[in-house]
């Protein structure tokens, strides 16, 4: 998607501005830091997207000339090592050899009700009365629906495989007729409690933990893991055609395949 006529870019801290107050980005707790994270070039032109800061990604942005790479899962997280040594370096090395900056948004993309990945995998889902569900810091990260027609549990496998483009671990121990869903990309294995303790008939996330399988038989509700790759994809790239619609910038989408 390429560039809109007449107009040059966008300033660097005027993107970053706005995608902070368009994805609420100073609200509530995350496990990493929100918004730039590495400055590079003052103008941005050519934006690449993608789901997780790499070392292949960023040499592929280089490659395709970007400004800026935005991710939904950046470079600094709670608990790991402040220095810049190793690998570490070597990734922030390439962004700043080549000028790019690197912008980052985690929870704010998980949770944001129009371009979120959750957001957007209930309207795939076709999913009517959808709310917000799952919290993390005081406020939801994922949302839940119902289905206009209750549908049989390998249709739903269906959907997943469809929508997030990958074939679901699927623990299919619910009933035969799904009505209601909890959706949380990414790492929601711990929100299956929830889902659990609200009725739902099925609950979709990124990934299943050794438990995950026993807890949901016991419980007696459909759980499918789509891939945490797979299941954020979705709000990144929709946020980078927004961003492309919205101002001057050719956006390229660059996947860095992740079966997990």
């Amino acid at each position: 998607m390429g560039p809109v006529e007449g107009v040059e870019g966008i300033g660097l801290s005027a993107l970053v501005a706005y995608l902070d107050e368009l994805l609420e980005a100073r609200k509530g707790s995350d496990f990493g830091p929100n918004g730039l994270q590495v400055e590079g070039r003052e103008r941005v032109h050519k934006l690449v997207t993608g789901v997780s800061a790499c070392g292949e990604l960023f040499a592929r942005a280089r490659a395709a000339g970007a400004d800026a790479v935005l991710v939904h899962h950046g470079l600094f997280w709670e608990g790991q090592p402040l220095t810049l040594t190793g690998f570490r370096y070597r990734r922030v090395a390439e962004l700043i050899h080549a000028g790019i900056s690197l912008i980052a948004y985690h929870l704010p993309l998980d949770r944001n009700p129009d371009l979120g990945n959750n957001a957007l995998a209930a309207r795939a889902f076709g999913l009517a009365d959808v709310e917000p569900f799952g919290e993390h810091g005081g406020m939801p990260i994922g949302c839940k629906g119902r289905f206009a027609e209750p549908l049989a549990p390998a249709r739903l496998v269906e959907i997943c495989r469809t929508v997030f483009g990958q074939e679901p671990l699927a623990f299919l121990f619910g009933c035969e007729s799904i009505a209601t869903v909890g959706l949380i990309s990414g790492g929601g294995q711990h929100e299956l409690y929830e889902a659990i303790a609200q009725g739902l008939d099925a609950y979709v996330t990124g990934e299943a933990s050794e438990w995950v399988m026993n807890v949901a038989r016991d419980a007696g509700i459909h759980y499918l893991a789509a891939g945490h790759h797979a299941t954020e994809r979705l709000g990144v790239r929709a946020l980078g055609e927004h961003l492309a619609r919205r101002f001057a910038l050719e956006v390229e989408f660059v996947d860095v395949p992740n079966p997990v």
